[in-house]
């Protein structure tokens, strides 16, 4: 009997180990590819904005991904979406100010200061895309988002989702990988 329930336990935890092995390199690969095509809007959701309202390197890195891209005409528009951070900063406003000052017309920005969570900056996309007939989105965050944030697009709606991932990594990756792996199986449908 006992060694039953250890053949068990073990086959349990090799089924787990694996579980993450394949979704870890699924997050890797489909966060650091190149995308392909070009998207009418750039969705770069928030992140830290230190209490003297200067960027954290993270969110800095992906607000100069999305620039990279508008430069480069692969995105048309750009859309910042965060949420008030603890710190006392409104996260859309703060990364507004910073592509205006890298030369970002503000006319080709939409900030939304309402998205504090990935979902809600979906769903507050999709209110602009539907409001200017836009069908195709890039979305521009760290390589582990990128994943369950074009999962999240898709749900609600658009057909064209694409991810960047930001050109930054640190020690909080090892813990931010299985954090996505769990709540990427939060959000999919039926699981």
């Amino acid at each position: 009997m006992f060694r039953k329930i250890k053949i068990y336990v073990l086959r349990l935890f090799l089924f787990f180990i694996i579980f993450m092995v394949c979704n870890t390199a699924w997050i890797i690969y489909d966060g650091t590819r190149e995308p392909e095509g070009n998207a009418q809007l750039g969705v770069i959701p928030g992140s830290t904005v230190f209490p003297d309202g200067s960027l954290s390197p993270r969110l800095q890195k992906r607000l100069e991904e999305g620039l990279k891209r508008y430069q480069n005409h692969q995105v048309g528009k750009l859309m910042v979406s965060g949420g008030l951070g603890k710190e006392g900063h409104w996260e859309g406003t703060k990364m507004q100010e910073f592509l205006i000052a890298k030369g970002v017309k503000p006319e080709d920005i939409f900030t939304d200061n309402e998205g504090y969570t990935t979902q809600l900056t979906a769903i507050n996309a999709k209110k602009i895309a539907d409001s200017l007939q836009i069908h195709s989105v890039m979305v521009i965050s760290q390589y582990f988002h990128i994943t369950r944030t074009k999962m999240l697009f898709r749900q609600q709606g658009f057909k064209e989702v694409a991810g960047a991932g930001a050109k930054y990594t640190e020690w909080r990756d090892l813990y931010s990988i299985p954090r996505e792996i769990a709540a990427f199986y939060r959000y999919l449908p039926g699981f």
